[in-house]
């Protein structure tokens, strides 16, 4: 009887034909079965918007980021959109400030004299995006009108949605493309709609921060918004971080009020949020990048840690795979040019 010797260097009999690696032997055939892309086009650029000229002052927990005044805003953008980026938020940071945050709703706020002069300058070009909320304008650094609940001030959910309808309607009439609304009032979908439509903006859509979790994560921020709460915390209006079913509540609600769009925030340890929203109502899913994450990955480059520019590309791209279609990032103009 004749015996088959069998090489030690072929694979045993049964090793499966299929062998995942003939994909990735080759890097244009790596290209070519990539499923998830990320391109300048799927980032949101958020500039922190000052009064005074010739402003530009870092943010020091966000190197790279500044606030800055209309005049230099202006540029910041411009240098932005030849990067390829053609989508803004804008956070404002005040004149004064008071218990109702007054100064959000003036023709000349801070926010819609970005808005017109950013307009004027590159007209349709640019997207330009105001965050709609109170934290910044308050002198109590909350996102609304308090009042005393028994003893325990809070913020006033249904007072609030009427001036946070006012405040967009002002941003429409600034030239805003899209509202985002991140306060997390209860039925504030539904008050925007409602001010917008009966102003004449039935055309501007809402991007809803529906699902935006009370994290620790939002350090850095409140330094470059100028907008700590001067007490207590946020948890009754933002989401505590063990719910995920309260996420899709949260979302499902906004967009039966008339959301366009459903912002996840934080993004990097809430990628399964994004994942349940995208995958449940298959709407465009914004994330949002916040300053925390961006602070972490600054902060660990610069003590040569990690490589920034390959750890930052892979936060991304995770963002997108998880299912977003846009990400707010401050990293946006590194990528940029890195890209190019």
């Amino acid at each position: 009887m004749s015996h088959t010797h069998h090489d030690a260097n072929l694979p045993s009999p049964g090793f499966p034909t299929v062998r995942p690696r003939r994909l990735r032997y080759n890097p244009l055939v790596r290209e070519l079965v990539r499923e998830t892309e990320l391109s300048p086009r799927d980032l949101i650029l958020p500039l922190f918007v000052r009064p005074g000229t010739g402003v530009r002052q870092e943010i020091s927990s966000m190197p790279g980021n500044y606030q800055l005044s209309v005049d230099t805003l202006v540029e910041e953008v411009g240098a932005a959109r030849d990067l390829g980026i053609k989508a803004f938020m804008f956070f404002g940071i005040p004149e004064y400030k008071d218990a109702t945050g007054s100064s959000a709703l003036k023709h000349d706020g801070i926010v819609q004299q970005a808005l017109r002069a950013t307009r004027k300058a590159y007209g349709t070009d640019v997207l330009l995006i105001p965050d709609e909320c109170f934290c910044e304008y308050t002198d109590h650094g909350h996102c609304g009108i308090l009042h005393d609940h028994g003893g325990k001030v809070d913020v006033d959910n249904d007072a609030t949605l009427t001036i946070l309808a006012e405040q967009c309607v002002s941003h429409a009439k600034a030239g805003a493309d899209v509202i985002a609304p991140s306060g997390m009032m209860d039925g504030m979908v539904g008050a925007i709609r409602r001010g917008l439509d009966s102003a004449g903006f039935t055309h501007i859509p809402i991007l809803s921060y529906a699902a935006k979790y009370a994290s620790g994560f939002y350090g850095p921020f409140r330094e470059a918004a100028e907008s700590p709460p001067q007490f207590g915390d946020r948890n009754t209006y933002q989401m505590d971080p063990a719910n995920s079913d309260e996420a899709m509540k949260e979302v499902a609600l906004d967009l039966a009020e008339g959301a366009d769009m459903i912002m996840v925030k934080p993004a990097l340890s809430y990628l399964d949020i994004i994942r349940r929203v995208k995958e449940r109502f298959k709407v465009p899913v914004a994330a949002y990048n916040v300053s925390g994450e961006f602070a972490m990955v600054k902060a660990a480059a610069a003590k040569g840690w990690i490589d920034e520019r390959r750890v930052t590309l892979e936060i991304l791209l995770s963002i997108r795979r998880a299912g977003a279609d846009m990400i707010l990032t401050y990293h946006a103009r590194d990528v940029a040019k890195w890209m190019r």
